[in-house]
C-alpha cells in the first residue's frame, strides 16, 4: 500500500504564532544587551536605583570621561594595552583557524594509521575545562622560557581542539570526486586546500574567527604575563573596576566597551555564518 507523501503548508495563524514566538525569542535574548548599553549612559543615582530600570532616563557621557580620566593616568599608555590586546587577539585568531583548518584537512581527507584514534583523542580533549589544564600549559610554557611574553597566550590558541573539531566536521562533507578531479588535473595538495575546500567550508571558519576572537578579546594573561607593558587591555579595565562601589559608572563603560568590538565582528559575518554546506551549491 502506497502512501502519498503530503506537504506540509503553513496557514496564515501559524506564521503569525511563529513570528510571535521568534519575537518573544528575540527580545529575551537582546536583554543582556540592551540593559548594558543603557547601563553605561547611565548617571550613578540610576545605576543603584531599585528596582532598576531597563532604559536611561538622563542619559550621560560621564562614566567614558572618568574611564578616559583613569586610563590616561596610568604609567601605561592606554594605546600600549590595546596594542598588546589586538596582537594576541589577531594572531591567535589567525593561527588558531589556519592550523586547525589544515590539520583538520589532513584527517577528513587522508587515511593514515592512527588517524581515527588522534581524532577521538582530540573530541576526549574538547571536555576539559581550562582550570584542568592550566598548570600543564605553565609548566611547558616556562620550559620553553616563553613566560612572560606574547608567545605564552598565542602559541596555546593555535592548539585549541575547537577549531580542529569543528573543521573537520565540515570537511567530511566536501565531495571526494571534487577533489579527485583536481588532483587529475594537476593541482597539489596546498592548492586543493586553499583553492577548494577553504572557500566550500566557509561558514565553518567565519563561525572559527567569531568564537576565537571572543575569546582571545578578553584574555587577560593572568598566569603568563606579568610585566606591565605586555598586558592586554581586559587587564588594565578589570584593574580599574577593580575601585569599588565608586567606579561602577566606570565599571559599566567598561562593560561595553569590552562588548562592542566581539558584536561588530559577529554582525559583519554573521550573514555568513548562517550558510550551511548546501548553500554552497556543491553536493554529492
Amino acid at each position: 500500500m502506497r502512501l502519498g507523501r503530503s506537504r506540509l503548508n503553513r496557514t496564515l495563524g501559524g506564521d503569525i504564532i511563529l513570528f510571535l514566538v521568534l519575537l518573544v525569542t528575540a527580545i529575551f535574548m537582546s536583554f543582556p544587551l540592551v540593559y548594558t548599553i543603557s547601563n553605561a549612559f547611565k548617571p550613578l543615582n540610576e545605576l543603584f536605583l531599585f528596582p532598576p530600570r531597563l532604559f536611561v532616563r538622563n542619559p550621560t557621557l560621564d562614566n567614558f570621561r572618568d574611564l578616559f580620566v583613569l586610563m590616561s593616568s596610568s604609567w601605561v599608555p592606554f594605546s600600549r594595552y590595546a596594542f598588546n590586546t589586538l596582537l594576541i587577539t589577531l594572531l591567535g585568531t589567525g593561527g588558531h583557524v589556519l592550523l586547525g583548518s589544515m590539520a583538520a584537512f589532513a584527517l577528513s581527507q587522508h587515511k593514515f594509521p592512527g588517524g581515527k584514534l588522534f581524532f577521538n583523542v582530540v573530541v576526549i580533549s574538547l571536555m576539559f575545562a581550562p582550570q584542568v589544564t592550566a598548570i600543564p600549559n605553565y609548566l611547558i610554557m616556562s620550559r620553553l622560557n616563553w613566560v612572560d611574553t606574547y608567545l605564552s597566550v598565542i602559541v596555546p590558541a593555535w592548539g585549541m581542539s575547537l577549531g580542529l573539531y569543528l573543521m573537520k566536521q565540515f570537511m567530511d562533507q566536501v565531495p571526494k570526486a571534487l577533489l579527485e578531479s583536481a588532483r587529475i588535473d594537476g593541482a597539489s595538495e596546498f592548492r586543493v586546500f586553499w583553492s577548494i575546500v577553504m572557500p566550500i567550508v566557509k561558514p565553518a571558519w567565519l563561525t572559527l574567527i567569531i568564537l576565537s576572537f571572543q575569546q582571545l578579546w578578553g584574555q587577560t594573561g593572568g598566569q603568563f604575563i606579568y610585566s606591565e607593558h605586555l598586558k592586554p587591555l581586559p587587564y588594565a579595565l578589570q584593574q580599574i573596576v577593580a575601585g569599588g562601589i565608586a567606579r561602577a559608572g566606570v565599571a559599566a563603560a567598561v562593560s561595553l566597551v569590552m562588548m562592542i568590538v566581539p558584536i561588530s565582528i559577529f554582525i559583519l559575518n554573521q550573514s555568513r555564518v548562517v550558510e550551511t554546506m548546501g548553500a554552497s551549491g556543491i553536493k554529492e
